[in-house]
């Protein structure tokens, strides 16, 4: 299609021969004539050279963490014989915005670097990929899509924790240092007909009202995830960077867990209700990964309400670890509930006023859990993680 440059170089050429036509003048009709023929080679240039074309994508081979300049490298390879004389590729990134960048020819192939400097944690999604041809002059213009490359990772930027705060004077009742605790529990694998002498308790009462005779549940035994490592995704708690503090907490924590060989889970308080695994240090680690790093605060259910369904993760692990920054009173109750039933519990509190830069203020929730023995560790704006979250408990943690 005609650019506006196009459009107008057009209409002069037009307005050149009329008036060569009506005022009889024959020196402009070269002129007009000049200005036609340009809009139609521009035309025809750009026609030929808009012919399918080969892309190659990549932003390097590590991984990027937040804060980092990633470069981002575009190669393009036209399949036709005409080459276009300018080329601008636009793409959307992201919460980004639009990027636009002219494109430069390199033998038989047109390529273009860029940098998406100081980059936050993320995942940033490429989308209307495109490229603009036109001529030398800017009359002629065609939007060839291309296809997306897909997503860039950026993943939160994480602390090496050595002890951890929620392990100082963990005992055994024998006095010991408990290092592995594993259990079990049951999971209904399927339904089969009641035997004389079985127990009621184990009657599967929607399967015998359908089929109108007893069937019992057929159990078998599931290991459960010993860590659970709950990240309260807020939306409301969200103040400053509080959230991102949250995810480098909830990260460095299972990382820390993964390192020592513990089965993990990682539970998202937020709208989607993400849930990952993690057995071992290699794929499971790296979907891990990816979830924090496109983790967003859209959460809108408290997380008492979630440690209330027996069938969550978090709220079946042996051990919760909960990563918040909001502090209700039945999260206290909940949490209180489970170190009396001495099923291991520990609390990660980022304080959101901190970071809002009002004075601290009192929390009396924390004085409770600490009074109930459950480790407390408070993070901070400007707190290092490393120090907040190992060796002993933060020591203003009932001041906080």
């Amino acid at each position: 299609m005609l650019t506006r440059r196009g459009r107008f170089i057009f209409a002069l050429g037009f307005g050149v021969y009329l008036a060569a036509w009506a005022f009889g003048s024959k020196p402009l009709y070269p002129v007009a004539t000049g200005l036609l023929l340009a809009v139609a080679v521009a035309w025809v240039w750009v026609r030929l050279a808009d012919r399918p074309m080969r892309v190659q994508r990549g932003w390097g081979d590590r991984e990027h963490v937040e804060g980092d300049d990633v470069p981002i490298v575009a190669e393009l390879f036209p399949t036709g014989n005409v080459m276009p004389a300018a080329v601008t590729l636009v793409e959307r990134v992201g919460r980004l915005g639009e990027q636009r960048h002219v494109m430069r020819r390199s033998g038989s192939h047109l390529s273009v670097r860029y940098v998406l400097e100081d980059l936050p944690r993320g995942r940033y999604e490429f989308a209307d990929v495109r490229v603009e041809l036109s001529d030398p002059f800017a009359l002629e213009c065609s939007v060839v899509p291309l296809p997306p490359p897909g997503a860039l990772l950026v993943y939160p930027r994480l602390a090496r924790l050595g002890p951890l705060f929620s392990e100082s004077g963990e005992r055994s009742q024998d006095g010991r240092r408990l290092l592995l605790r594993r259990n079990s529990g049951f999971e209904l694998h399927s339904v089969r007909e009641y035997e004389q002498g079985e127990s009621l308790r184990r009657v599967h009462w929607p399967s015998t009202a359908r089929r109108s005779q007893l069937m019992v549940k057929e159990l078998e035994d599931s290991p459960r995830d010993e860590i659970a490592v709950l990240l309260d995704a807020d939306a409301k708690a969200v103040v400053g960077d509080s959230f991102e503090v949250q995810v480098r907490a909830a990260g460095s924590l299972l990382d820390a867990y993964v390192r020592r060989g513990r089965r993990a889970v990682l539970a998202v308080n937020s709208a989607r209700r993400d849930v990952q695994h993690v057995h071992s240090p290699g794929a499971d680690w790296r979907r891990a990964l990816e979830l924090l790093a496109a983790v967003e605060p859209t959460g809108n259910t408290p997380v008492a309400r979630l440690l209330l369904e027996e069938d969550s993760p978090a709220a079946r692990a042996l051990e919760l670890v909960v990563v918040t920054a909001r502090l209700e009173p039945g999260l206290i109750d909940r949490l209180v509930q489970r170190a009396l039933s001495r099923r291991r519990v520990s609390l990660v509190f980022v304080d959101p006023a901190s970071f809002s830069g009002a004075a601290r203020r009192a929390e009396p929730g924390l004085l409770r859990l600490q009074a109930a023995g459950i480790p407390v560790s408070v993070v901070r704006a400007g707190d290092q993680l490393a120090a907040c979250l190992g060796g002993e408990p933060t020591p203003d943690a009932a001041h906080a």
